[in-house]
């Protein structure tokens, strides 16, 4: 058959700029504000007419950083079983596929134009910084959601670090790189441990107690103790420079 060929329609803008703290699905964290940087020619107000109707969308995107070119694998391990099982490519949803392509469904929250350009901003968002959309489809629930669907995965209980507490040191990091809360940190820090980004193979190590993940250009560092999460630092931090979209309280959960 001959082959396809495909040009993204926008880039994202998220604030996970590393693999590691991303989670797993998406809207996890509600506070995941991102943006989709439309491209010419597809940056026009018109393509989304009637599109303020719907709640969620489909974001269709490429698994672009390390899976382009990479091979392809017919057993995977998926994080949700832990990192110790296998299961054929198809029954998963690993990055690692014969076309590394994804779907997710976000919250979308209306276009805005500025000196980046036409953007549609989203939230919820389980994408790496600078993903490539393919396209974006409204959620329609009565199509889109199936009540009686099965799962083969057997569900895991859901992850319990216990209470997060910030340092006085991550306060103050917080304040001056978010001074008036417009990036919801604190929230989205909160939102992201708390699903306990740690790879399943960790539980091999119980004396490994402190981390780094990295969001937007911070990295927060946070340890584990018998009281549950401190973070501990938040490093890199600057005045922010309206790159990334802001949205209120009231929407971020």
């Amino acid at each position: 058959m001959t082959s396809l060929r495909f040009q993204p329609i926008g880039v994202l803008a998220s604030p996970f700029t590393n693999k590691f703290g991303i989670p797993r699905q998406p809207r996890l964290a509600p506070a995941a504000t991102a943006r989709v940087q439309l491209l010419a020619p597809y940056d026009r107000e018109e393509a989304f007419d009637g599109l303020e109707g719907f709640s969620h969308v489909w974001l269709l995107f490429v698994f672009h950083q390390d899976c382009l070119g990479a091979p392809w694998r017919p057993m995977v391990r998926p994080p949700r079983l832990g990192g110790r099982n296998k299961v054929g490519v198809f029954a998963s949803r690993a990055p690692y596929r014969p076309n590394p392509i994804g779907i997710s469904a976000v919250v979308q929250h209306g276009l805005v134009r500025d000196a980046e350009g036409l953007a549609l901003v989203v939230s919820g968002v389980d994408l790496l910084d600078g993903t490539p959309i393919l396209d974006i489809k409204p959620y329609v629930p009565y199509a889109d959601q199936i009540a009686d669907a099965s799962v083969g995965f057997a569900p895991l209980p859901a992850p319990d670090l216990g209470p997060i507490r910030f340092s006085l040191a991550a306060e103050q990091a917080l304040a001056a790189r978010d001074p008036r809360g417009q990036l919801h940190l604190r929230t989205l820090i909160m939102q992201v441990i708390g699903q306990d980004p740690r790879p399943g193979y960790m539980e091999r190590y119980p004396e490994r107690q402190r981390f780094a993940l990295r969001l937007y250009d911070l990295d927060i560092h946070w340890r584990l103790d018998a009281a549950g999460v401190e973070v501990t630092d938040v490093l890199g931090h600057q005045a922010s420079d309206g790159r990334y979209p802001t949205l209120p309280a009231a929407d971020i959960g």
